[in-house]
């Protein structure tokens, strides 16, 4: 009686919740999440969108509008984005009245920054109305259940996932848009969190760093609570752990931090307020920084209505190095936990500035005339819901990226392309630790004349076939932690999902596992479909 019982209380789910039946199923509603769903219902299929938040876009509507193109002058990326990123970009411009200008742009190839530039509450309406064009049912807060009941498979082929709630989703194809590479791991596809070794793939600029040069600080910072005083211990914000052998895998990870939206405008504006949890003792640093005659940094209007996108990018900022570690891999209390300790910090660290005695007067001036915009994140105290993640779990497949595809001389040809990137290598530090006595950041990679734009090989798209024949990622691509670093571009996220979602169809329509998805047919759809496939194509 009492195994029956158990019985009835396992198959629960399954007999009252509900089940869903689509031909793609699209995990996360990321750029290439949002992308991948409306490629597939353009190809006449079916398909849901699941979403584990209450918004979809990804970072997009989670501060990111600065988007990275044509945003330094060393170079012009604007000419890699084509198909449906240029789609959602022109959307962007039309939803702004400003589609002819963005054309003639285009036409002319010119070099405009601010066209491409936006609001999240804009883009998140812009996402929500495209989606809804093309009749895409999009679920809200549907995680994957934390248990074996997550994702259900009959060899390697996925057969249903289940989410929180108990439904079932089937379908033929899935598609895993997350950046935390969360139905990857579920289904048993390898995947790996943190920096290789130079040694894993014969890399220069992979593992622990011998020298950052990049955002580092510019003036020295003493680190110890006594100063002066190793014996004392370290000040919050600094890592106690030995520097490791240059070239050293290990599992950091790229600092996360908030993109903040802040605006000048008073009748738009929410003061800084101090967060539950504000611990002053943790912002000595910064206190230290200007002691030692640093400038700290501060917001500047750079999205469309007098807005930032404040990210966090300098060598003292609110880049929260070394704190992210369990993120990844970790349960969903434990994510919470990690995005919780960043908010408070963040919202602590602006307040800080605005208004402490001991900051200077030059920064608290500049700080306090600064606030969250109103009229973003309105359902969160003009604050966003999620940080920006810029590193989590990437898929190890048959074929992966590494620094060799994208160097300047000598680079590895890309014979099966489906999107381009066009962005430096380019790695937040990942610690902040001691070194001749004083606070180093550890880490960062933006390299000047070492890269060059390449093609994302549709083989980094999928996993090895004896670990999953119907599932494609379009933002965890099998790739190294360094070659990561240029592909985690919101437009080359778009490119990959609108890859995926036409990959996905054509192996549903033949029949056949994603591995063996006919390239040239792949190629030759996303060409008719205006996408940007090869690097060499690009003016």
């Amino acid at each position: 009686m009492r195994n029956l019982i158990l019985i009835v209380y396992l198959l629960v789910p399954y007999l009252t919740c509900a089940q869903k039946s689509y031909d793609v199923i699209v995990y996360g509603g990321t750029s290439g999440g949002f992308t991948a769903a409306i490629q597939v219902a353009r190809l006449g299929k079916t398909v849901a969108l699941l979403e584990p938040t209450n918004h979809v876009g990804g970072t997009n509507v989670e501060g990111l509008g600065g988007t990275d193109i044509d945003n330094h002058q060393e170079f012009q990326n604007s000419g890699a984005i084509g198909g449906m990123a240029l789609e959602f970009y022109r959307r962007i411009a039309k939803a702004y009245g400003r589609e002819a200008a963005f054309d003639t742009m285009l036409r002319k190839r010119e070099k405009n920054t601010n066209l491409w530039r936006f609001e999240s509450s804009v883009a998140e309406k812009v996402i929500k109305d495209w989606l809804a064009e093309h009749k895409i049912d999009v679920y809200y807060q549907a995680r994957l259940r934390e248990n074996r009941q997550a994702v259900q498979k009959n060899g390697p082929r996925i057969t249903q996932i289940q989410t929180e709630n108990g439904t079932t989703f089937r379908a033929s194809v899935f598609i895993d848009a997350t950046i935390e590479g969360d139905l990857l791991a579920a289904a048993g596809v390898s995947t790996v969190i943190g920096r290789e070794s130079n040694a894993t793939y014969g890399e220069t600029r992979n593992g622990i760093r011998a020298v950052t040069d990049h955002a580092q600080f510019k003036i020295n910072v003493d680190p110890y609570r006594k100063p002066g005083d190793p014996k004392s211990g370290l000040i919050p914000m600094v890592q106690d752990e030995p520097f490791g052998t240059p070239g050293a895998g290990d599992d950091h990870l790229q600092a996360y931090c908030f993109r903040v939206c802040l605006t000048q405008n008073k009748a738009n504006q929410i003061s800084f307020y101090k967060p539950e949890g504000f611990d002053r003792s943790q912002y000595e640093i910064y206190l230290r920084y200007e002691r030692a005659g640093g400038k700290l940094y501060s917001p500047r209007v750079d999205i469309p209505n007098g807005k930032t996108d404040l990210g966090a990018w300098h060598d003292l900022s609110h880049n929260l190095y070394g704190m992210n570690r369990a993120y990844p891999g970790g349960t969903y209390a434990v994510r919470k936990k990690i995005l919780d300790q960043h908010r408070v910090f963040t919202q602590g660290l602006f307040y800080f500035l605005a208004n402490d005695p001991e900051v200077s007067e030059a920064t608290r001036r500049v700080w306090s005339q600064w606030g969250y915009a109103k009229d973003e994140f309105t359902d969160n105290r003009g604050f966003p819901r999620m940080f920006y993640v810029r590193d989590a779990r990437r898929m190890v497949s048959d074929y992966v990226i590494t620094e060799h595809h994208g160097k300047r001389d000598k680079a590895i040809p890309v014979e099966d392309p489906v999107a381009v990137t066009y962005w430096p290598m380019d790695l937040h530090s990942v610690r902040r630790i001691v070194k001749d006595g004083h606070a180093y950041n550890e880490g960062s990679v933006f390299d000047g004349d070492f890269w060059r734009p390449f093609g994302i090989s549709y083989r980094a798209l999928v996993p090895k076939a004896s670990e999953c024949t119907n599932l494609l990622t379009a933002s965890c691509p099998s790739s190294s932690h360094v070659a990561y670093g240029a592909i985690r571009i919101e437009f080359t996220f778009m490119g990959m999902g609108q890859a995926c979602g036409t990959a996905a169809v054509l192996a549903q329509k033949l029949g056949v596992p994603v591995q063996r998805v006919p390239y040239e047919q792949l190629r030759n759809m996303l060409i008719e479909q205006q996408a940007m496939v090869d690097a060499a194509e690009i003016h």
